[in-house]
C-alpha cells in the first residue's frame, strides 16, 4: 500500500509524534494552520469515514478517548477542534482517516 499516513506509522516516513497507543498514533502537522495543529490517525488502514464499519469502528472510539489526553498534553486547555475531511469534495488529501486537533488561540467560528 502507498499511504503517506501508514509509512509514518510504520516509521518510514519521519514525523514529529505527539503520542502512540496501540490504537492510534499522532503527529505534529507539517503545515499547521493554527499554534498547535496536531493529526491523529488509527494504526489500521480505513480510506475514511465511509470506511468506518462494525469491525474498526473500535479504533475511531480510540481515538476519541485519546483526544482529550493529546489536547491537554498540547497545552489546550482552552479548547480546541477536531476536523475530519471526508472526499474530494471536502478536500481531503490523504486517503486515510485521520483528525485534525487545532487550537492554541481562539479559532473563527466559520473555520473548518
Amino acid at each position: 500500500m502507498d499511504c503517506i499516513f501508514c509509512k509514518i506509522i510504520n516509521g518510514d516516513i519521519p514525523s514529529s509524534k505527539a503520542y502512540e497507543d496501540e490504537w492510534c498514533y499522532a503527529f505534529h502537522d507539517i503545515n499547521p494552520q493554527t499554534p498547535v495543529h496536531i493529526l491523529v490517525i488509527p494504526k489500521t488502514h480505513i480510506a475514511s469515514a465511509d470506511g468506518i464499519d462494525a469491525e474498526n469502528s473500535v479504533y475511531v472510539a480510540k481515538i476519541f478517548e485519546a483526544i482529550p489526553k493529546i489536547a491537554a498534553a498540547a497545552g489546550l486547555e482552552r479548547g480546541y477542534r477536531i476536523i475530519s475531511n471526508c472526499g474530494e469534495d471536502a478536500c481531503q488529501t490523504v486517503k486515510h482517516l485521520h483528525f485534525h486537533i487545532m487550537g492554541g488561540r481562539r479559532l473563527p467560528e466559520n473555520m473548518g
